[in-house]
């Protein structure tokens, strides 16, 4: 979850590097650091404890310069957030530095026997042991030592490494957490996701599992960690280097949630025909056949995509009647998971580099599953070792908290619930037409919604002090009411709980007294005779709130006249919509009421802590 930036060319490495931390702070910032490689032929190595900007003033009372070197910003897993457990970490006479993303797993025996031999280590972290091997291995080429270090290494590992005996050379390698490589003019960078260096060059690619990249002032070379050459096919990014700034926005969060209706209007465009309601999937390794014979289908995922797959589990099973699973990433290969070749499965990750969904994922594969990949990130991981990908065209998201990658989930989950229903001719064309006609509108009732946010400041400005909340949904809106709750904790550290609204008389109720606010959503399609059944049930679940007295916040739809009648403290409401598609505009208000509530309450909703916003450790 750390993230790492390296740059070799002829500007000043200091102000590159610096930028693309604080472009990655979201993957950690308990310490941060770098080194690089001085005119006097030394590695100058500048650390500090917390934030980046106090790396920043340790740089500004003792300056550094070179032409190339490397940084990283930390999410602490092996010792503490100290000054000393920050990277880069060096070997015993700071001739080679390293910056590492990722868990070494067999660091303690590989400490103890370089020990034995003589090292010195001056940290907690199982990176130094990383600096300490290429020390061991070192004969005069950095490459050949790196390579002999990573062969003794079991766990997961991100590396960029410099030497100051084998100079203007940066060598980076990848076993499980990302790297991508830059290509700009007579300029070269390294990093661990795109936005760390998209204000300098679009043209990157990524590197896999058991790849090496050398970098050099001439340029870029790749091999395996055997040595073998290899090619990785560069990709010119489209995303704007604008969209990841904050745009006047106070927090990226913020502005994140007002890109929704630009993102879900993206994944849409090109993928659906209004007029014939048919949805159009490329690049997909799966015949339209193979589709068609599916008979169940697997979806994993963790956190918030997590909660993005409980919904699609409604979308499929409702649009092309085939039963689903849902399964956390982190649990799913330890369960022997029943899969055959009839099964398709379906793995969500925002960046796609989650450590878990890509374990599952190869797991399921193992076992004769097709995959198809819910992703945002072109290139990554999970998109290459899949059949099939639907990439969400969210842009960049930078706050840790997940916003507009889940609406956008939500849309690609939608869209594939109904080519699997064509596939199989469970969906007629009118039907198709119908629902597609639904899926379009969506983007301007999203901008309804976000119109009415002093409306959720108000709220939060009530709500701000409570300590517990309680979030309510059956049927489809279930999974944002966990959402929902999710959100909240993450950014404001409230205890929150999602719970499915027809559970509360098994407990719940228990916790309700006038302190808690109980948010419902109580949302209703009237033309969908299910979601009617559900909504009286939810009007009972919220007479009981009251007469317990709870504090009662309604998501209901907009002219719903019932509401009002149940004596809720506060209704929020949102445009009607279908059924499936109501989870989309409903996470909204939930989002902004969750941001309100942590600024008032004084958090930092970019970067909450304790969380990284990329998980590529398990």
């Amino acid at each position: 979850m750390c993230g790492i930036v390296g740059y070799i060319g002829t500007q000043k490495a200091v102000p590159i590097i610096l930028e693309g931390l604080r472009r990655l702070e979201y993957r950690g910032y308990d310490s941060a650091g770098l080194a690089v490689y001085c005119d006097d032929h030394q590695l100058a190595v500048r650390r500090a404890k917390g934030k980046l900007r106090n790396l920043e003033d340790a740089i500004r009372m003792n300056p550094v310069d070179g032409t190339y070197g490397i940084g990283h910003t930390r999410w602490a897993t092996h010792g503490r957030p100290t000054e000393e457990n920050a990277h880069p970490h060096r070997d015993c006479k700071g001739d080679v530095v390293v910056v590492h993303n990722g868990i070494v797993e067999n660091y303690l025996p590989l400490k103890q026997l370089l020990q034995s031999e003589g090292h010195v280590f001056k940290t907690e972290t199982d990176t130094e042991v990383i600096a300490h091997l290429v020390e061991k291995h070192f004969k005069g080429n950095l490459e050949e030592a790196v390579r002999a270090a990573v062969k003794d290494l079991t766990g997961v590992f991100a590396l960029a490494v410099i030497s100051r005996s084998d100079p203007y050379k940066i060598v980076a390698a990848r076993s499980g957490p990302p790297v991508v490589i830059g290509i700009g003019d007579n300029e070269y960078f390294v990093a661990s996701d795109v936005p760390a260096i998209l204000s300098h060059t679009r043209d990157m690619f990524f590197l896999a599992d058991g790849d090496m990249a050398i970098l050099t002032p001439e340029g870029v070379r790749l091999s395996d960690f055997d040595g073998r050459p290899v090619n990785r096919q560069v990709t010119h990014i489209l995303w704007d280097p604008i969209m990841a700034e904050k745009g006047g926005y106070k927090h990226f969060m913020l502005k994140e949630i007002f890109e929704q209706p630009r993102a879900v209007r993206d994944t849409t465009l090109g993928r659906v025909g209004q007029d014939t309601g048919r949805v159009f999937l490329d690049e997909m390794d799966i015949a339209p056949a193979e589709f068609a014979r599916f008979r169940q289908v697997k979806i994993i995922a963790c956190g918030t995509s997590w909660h993005a797959a409980l919904v699609g589990k409604f979308m499929i099973e409702k649009l092309a009647r085939l039963p689903v699973e849902v399964d956390y990433g982190s649990e799913f290969r330890y369960r022997d998971p029943i899969v055959s070749e009839d099964t398709l499965t379906v793995v969500i990750s925002q960046s796609g580099e989650t450590a878990d969904t890509l374990a599952a994922q190869r797991e399921a594969k193992q076992k004769g599953s097709k995959t198809l990949a819910i992703c945002n990130v072109v290139g990554s991981m999970v998109t290459r070792e899949a059949a099939g990908t639907i990439y969400t065209h969210a842009g960049p998201e930078i706050g840790v908290a997940s916003t507009k990658a889940f609406t956008c989930q939500l849309t690609a989950l939608f869209i594939l619930a109904m080519h699997l229903g064509q596939a199989n001719h469970r969906l007629d064309e009118s039907t198709s037409r119908g629902l597609m006609q639904e899926l379009v509108r969506i983007p301007g009732k999203l901008e309804t919604v976000l119109s009415h946010d002093p409306v959720y400041e108000a709220l939060g400005r009530d709500l701000h002090r409570s300590t517990d909340f309680l979030f309510l949904g059956r049927g489809v809106h279930f999974p944002i009411a966990l959402e929902g709750a999710l959100k909240l904790k993450e950014i404001s550290y409230i205890h929150a709980e999602g719970y499915p609204a027809g559970e509360m008389k098994h407990g719940p109720n228990a916790l309700i007294d006038e302190k808690l606010p109980v948010v419902v959503l109580a949302t209703h399609d009237p033309a969908n005779a299910e979601s009617r059944l559900l909504y009286e049930k939810t009007l009972s679940n919220i007479q009981e709130v009251k007469a317990r007295e709870g504090i009662v916040v309604v998501l209901a739809t907009e002219g719903d006249a019932a509401v009002p009648k149940t004596g809720a403290d506060y209704i929020i409401e949102i445009p009607p919509a279908a059924e499936l598609l109501a989870p989309i505009l409903e996470i909204v208000p939930l989002q902004l009421l969750a941001y309100h509530i942590a600024v008032r309450r004084g958090c930092d909703v970019d970067q909450p802590r304790n969380l990284a916003k990329s998980v590529t450790v398990e």
